[in-house]
């Protein structure tokens, strides 16, 4: 797959991942690792059954370092986050946790045949600001010593991540199939943990099965399938700038369905994100357009 096609594949991932925050606010009272086991097997299910219209059981079988990175990347990250989240306000504990797009573009440079420039520092720093305002609302930020686990698991979800992310490059001949294995043991980890942190409580009524079903799909399924295409074979640096992208889309449908009002703080967050994209994008945009 050509290095376009591939970073585009990316950016399918990041516009399912705007759907995230609206299939889990539709999705009810369902406790964070039961919600993370049901949505990971629909997403592991997906690959499944593409394995098998397309006779590629083969790509499961893989050693075992592809194995470990795949699992910690995907189940060490929501698991992190969930702790990030129980452990500390919100609002910082997403804001440091949101780090990893800017920690793809800066360690980037350590990729062979990778080079970090200007213009991806700053068009990651805009997206940066703009995530601020975003998360934040515009309020003020503080981050008190009481809350050093739940921000020492948001720093560590960020790098997990990250590394996760840049980690797959090593790995650009494993076929993107072997992410249903990732899922479905992802799944089974997330019901261990759930079995011993948890009350299970299931959606209520069909909306919310359907919100359910909506995250197994794209932002809990696909989405890690064209993620992995997009890492190991597209421009990483433009996608982790263009990573900033899901928030501001997440808040913007948030707004659209009613769980949210649009202020001027999203317009001057949607305008940094804008420019950061655009501005880490210039080499390919330049190749475009000749």
């Amino acid at each position: 797959m050509k290095r376009q096609a591939a970073t585009l594949a990316g950016f399918l991932a990041v516009a399912m991942w705007s759907l995230l925050a609206l299939f889990t606010a539709a999705s009810g009272q369902v406790p964070p690792f039961q919600l993370a086991a049901m949505t990971f097997l629909i997403g592991g299910l997906i690959g499944m059954i593409w394995l098998v219209v397309t006779s590629r059981w083969a790509d499961l079988l893989q050693p075992w370092p592809v194995w470990l990175l795949g699992v910690a990347g995907l189940f060490g990250y929501h698991a992190l986050y969930f702790t990030a989240l129980r452990n500390a306000p919100p609002v910082e504990a997403g804001l440091i946790a949101y780090l990893w797009p800017l920690l793809i573009v800066v360690f980037s440079a350590l990729l062979p045949g990778e080079t970090l420039r200007w213009f991806h520092v700053i068009g990651a720093s805009l997206g940066l600001a703009g995530t601020v305002l975003i998360v934040s609302r515009g309020g003020t930020i503080s981050f008190d010593p009481a809350y050093a686990l739940g921000y020492g698991a948001a720093i560590a979800c960020a790098l997990t991540w990250s590394a996760y992310s840049l980690m797959s490059r090593r790995f650009a001949d494993v076929p993107s199939g072997i992410v249903a294995g990732f899922c479905l043991a992802t799944a089974l980890l997330s019901l261990i943990a759930h079995s011993l942190f948890e009350v299970t409580q299931w959606p209520q009524g069909p909306d919310q099965w359907l919100a359910v079903l909506g995250l197994g799909l794209m932002p809990v399924g696909s989405a890690f399938y064209v993620w992995d295409i997009g890492v190991k074979r597209g421009d990483i640096q433009l996608l982790g700038v263009a990573s900033y992208a899901a928030p501001l889309f997440s808040t913007l449908i948030l707004i659209l369905f009613g769980f949210g009002v649009f202020s001027l703080k999203i317009s001057l967050a949607a305008v940094l994100i804008t420019a950061g994209a655009l501005l880490a994008s210039l080499p390919m945009l330049k190749r475009a357009g000749r």
